[in-house]
């Protein structure tokens, strides 16, 4: 007797149709089962889960017939343990201890612990939203995952704990009622981990985040230990806008596929605030493996990457960086196909002036010679640093400002400032599928970016004084429109430009 489930495969951020056909035939001695359509390790082993879990859950395992199990299309490789479901149903089916119509038109994905109870799944937002695409009416998933496949509409979301209960559901015994969709999607943001009302002095560098942040520009801080280097970066997720739905989807859908979606958060609100630490694997920054995964500038996909120590990092890590800052994404070939992931991130870069840190210090002295020096600088190559709009130095605060009783500028404020700077840029982005003015090409430039004779003539000294690339004096321009937007005005004007250009400086320069 022949059965056909359906299932899906995850493949980077999408999700595609599979049937799981089983078909169970008297065995002429002792009884098989084979399994085959591209199968991985994992999916190998769930013979031996469904096997255990059938027989715990009350029924019979038909050992002594021969089974087959094809995972169709036969050319798409197969990954995971969500297949584990799916193939006890099938098996159930085909050996007539199921009705062959008890699903209709659905998709089942689980893993099966032996005593028949499900775990959760990766991925199961892209599942749903590939159903409801497909005109599939029902999902049959474990109950855990249920409020992530719920944020999809339009589609019945069939939260199950066991295998034992979903054969009572479709025996009709025992009906599992669909899943009853909540309005996730708070209406306040959460409040900042951290307040920059909390971090005295450095009002410059504060102003240079507030700027970068408005409109999603690139950052480099340059400074001794010990600055606010770091408690600034955590300061800069607390002031960007909050996630629109269908960022907080899309960003969702990345971290559930990457499997980093926290069991008690079916959609993510806050923006991503990803810090890798220095000995990260070029693999897990950008993405990879032998079934690619996001890495983490895909984590950080309309949030904040922030690199501590930069130099530290590996140059050929760092190198692969420069790709996706300029095309948002990032492609990962593999032997069997190419996969795209989302990498559109607000890059957030911090270091020390020399490895001891104190190049410059007034009150420190440096015990680092000139070539140590410069060969800790080259470790960052001129092509990233050209991709860094906003080049900041941060000194070393006085104790003066620390011991100040009065506090800074609040983080509400500082992001009162930037929404409305945002907002401009959306409005007049329109149609143009951007978000900030860091997004723009050299389209929206030139149409958004018109500089006034006087400042035209400021640009041009600054061209030549500072030997600006192309990609630099675009990236002044777009640093400039976001200055103006924080004003409020609508041109920009001659102090917005020098502005801009005062970011631009090269403080790595000895």
């Amino acid at each position: 007797m022949l059965a056909k489930i359906g299932s899906a495969a995850v493949l980077g951020l999408e999700a595609l149709p599979i049937e799981v056909e089983v078909d169970v035939r008297r065995a002429g001695q002792a009884g098989t089962l084979m399994l085959v359509g591209l199968p991985d390790a994992a999916v190998r082993e769930s013979s031996e889960r469904t096997r255990s879990a059938i027989r715990n859950s009350g029924l019979t395992f038909p050992g002594d017939k021969h089974i087959t199990i094809n995972l169709a299309p036969a050319d798409l490789r197969k990954e995971g343990p969500a297949y584990d479901l799916p193939i006890a149903i099938g098996i159930l089916m085909a050996s007539g201890q199921l009705p062959p119509d008890a699903l209709g038109n659905a998709i089942l994905m689980g893993e099966l612990s032996l005593d028949g109870t499900l775990r959760h799944v990766r991925g199961v937002l892209s599942v749903a939203d590939m159903a409801r695409h497909n005109g599939v009416a029902a999902l049959y998933i474990p109950a855990t995952d249920a409020a992530e496949a719920a944020l999809i509409p339009g589609l019945q979301v069939y939260p199950v704990t066991s295998l034992a209960s979903l054969i009572a559901h479709l025996q009709g015994f025992t009906p599992i009622p669909p899943y009853t969709p909540t309005d996730h999607y708070a209406a306040q943001a959460p409040p900042p981990a951290v307040d920059f009302a909390e971090i005295q002095g450095q009002e410059h560098a504060k102003r240079a985040l507030e700027v970068a942040a408005a409109g999603g520009h690139n950052i480099l801080m340059v400074g001794p230990p010990g600055a606010g280097k770091t408690l600034m970066a955590r300061a800069l997720a607390g002031v960007l806008p909050r996630l629109s739905l269908e960022e907080a989807l899309e960003v969702t859908r990345i971290y559930s596929v990457a499997d980093q979606l926290p069991a008690d958060t079916p959609l993510i609100q806050a923006r991503p605030f990803r810090a890798p630490h220095h000995t990260i694997s070029n693999a897990g920054l950008v993405g990879g493996g032998n079934w690619p995964r996001p890495g983490e500038i895909s984590l950080a996909h309309r949030g904040v990457l922030f690199l501590d120590e930069l130099p530290e990092f590996n140059s050929r890590v760092l190198e692969m960086l420069r790709q996706p800052m300029e095309d948002k994404t990032v492609t990962i070939s593999r032997a069997h196909g190419s996969l795209t992931f989302p990498a559109n991130f607000m890059l957030v870069t911090a270091m020390n002036p020399c490895p001891c840190g104190y190049f410059g210090d007034p009150e420190r002295q440096c015990t680092c010679s000139t070539g140590l020096i410069q060969r800790y600088r080259k470790r960052i190559s001129g092509p990233l640093l050209d991709r860094i709009d906003i080049h900041m130095e941060v000194p070393r605060v006085s104790y003066d400002k620390l011991a100040r009783a009065t506090r800074g500028e609040s983080s509400e404020a500082i992001g009162a400032r930037i929404r409305t700077a945002r907002e401009r840029q959306q409005r007049r982005l329109a149609g143009t599928g951007l978000v900030c003015n860091a997004d723009m090409g050299p389209a929206q430039i030139r149409e958004f970016c018109v500089l006034r004779e006087e400042a035209q003539s400021l640009m041009r000294a600054a061209m030549r004084q500072m030997h600006l690339s192309a990609r630099a004096y675009h990236r002044v321009l777009k640093v400039a429109r976001t200055i103006a937007d924080l004003e409020g005005t609508e041109g920009i004007q001659t102090h917005h430009l020098a502005e801009a250009l005062q970011y631009r400086a090269r403080v790595l320069e000895m």
